[in-house]
């Protein structure tokens, strides 16, 4: 009697493509920049439509949000930080260009094993992070004279709001909050998005004592002393004075006593696209009403 053959190895490339069927194969490279991209990350899409390849976007994620169009007409893949490979691959992407973040990282890895590159965006919040995101996604996209113009309007933007910071002569203490849930102050610290749109506002991060975006204690957040809030405004209403200082602690602030609450579009404060001097601009003025235009 002769051995049965061996049952053949299956790799997780093999079932994952058997599973999404002949759409998911890889396909053999092709000539010149991608054609369909799938863009996650808020920022991502942003510079990809300014930069004229909306036609060239496959897919986008849920933090898509600006222009409104591309939620509304792109298929939609989830979550930035939930990503899964079917969802991924269903959109026969050839290039995926994710935000810094993005995942999960094994999610990634299934989309690379079928044979889709992916590139990550880096995310610094910062005058020079934006001017390379826009730089990098144009790259990325075979975009690379239309990000250069893009960018140095963009840079020009910043040299402009550069000379109306330099008019601030008290910096004002602000405080970005992600959220209020259960009475806690979920709040930006240093090296967060918050902190950088504050440096770039020409005010001081009232939360600079703590690292990313935390929880504060009360006794913390009254220590802190905000003259402002800063809040999202969200799809479900914006924030108002009275709901947001009816917080314990924040009812002991500066803020309070002024009513001193700014609430702008969540992505176009914390999003670090094209728009980050305007997002700046805006909250400059809205801390700083008296400061000159010039």
């Amino acid at each position: 009697m002769t051995d049965a053959p061996a049952p053949p190895r299956w790799t997780r490339r093999t079932l994952l493509a058997g599973a999404l069927g002949f759409a998911a194969l890889p396909r053999p490279a092709a000539a010149g920049p991608p054609a369909r991209i799938a863009a996650l990350g808020g920022a991502v899409t942003e510079i990809l439509y300014r930069l004229g390849a909306a036609d060239r976007i496959a897919a986008v994620d849920t933090t898509s949000l600006y222009p409104a169009e591309a939620l509304r007409e792109k298929p939609n893949v989830g979550y930035l930080r939930a990503l899964s490979a079917e969802g991924l691959l269903s959109a026969r992407p050839d290039l995926v260009l994710a935000a810094e973040g993005a995942g999960p990282p094994d999610v990634l890895a299934l989309v690379r094993e079928a044979g889709i590159p992916v590139v990550s965006v880096a995310e610094a919040p910062t005058e020079a992070g934006v001017i390379e995101r826009i730089l990098a996604v144009g790259r990325s996209a075979g975009l690379e004279r239309e990000a250069a113009a893009l960018a140095a309007e963009v840079r020009a933007d910043f040299a402009a709001l550069a000379e109306e910071r330099r008019r601030i002569r008290q910096p004002a203490r602000a405080l970005v909050v992600l959220s209020l849930q259960n009475g806690r102050v979920m709040a930006g610290g240093r090296n967060s998005t918050a902190d950088g749109i504050l440096t770039l506002a020409g005010a001081a991060n009232a939360a600079a004592g703590i690292e990313g975006f935390k929880p504060m204690g009360d006794e913390a957040v009254i220590a802190a002393a905000p003259d402002a809030v800063v809040m999202m405004r969200t799809g479900h209403g914006a924030a108002t004075p009275e709901s947001v200082f009816a917080q314990p602690a924040l009812s002991q602030t500066p803020a309070a006593r002024r009513h001193a609450l700014v609430t702008l579009d969540g992505l176009l404060l914390l999003g670090f696209g094209p728009r980050t001097p305007q997002a700046a601009r805006e909250l400059m003025r809205a801390l700083y009403p008296d400061l000159p235009r010039g």
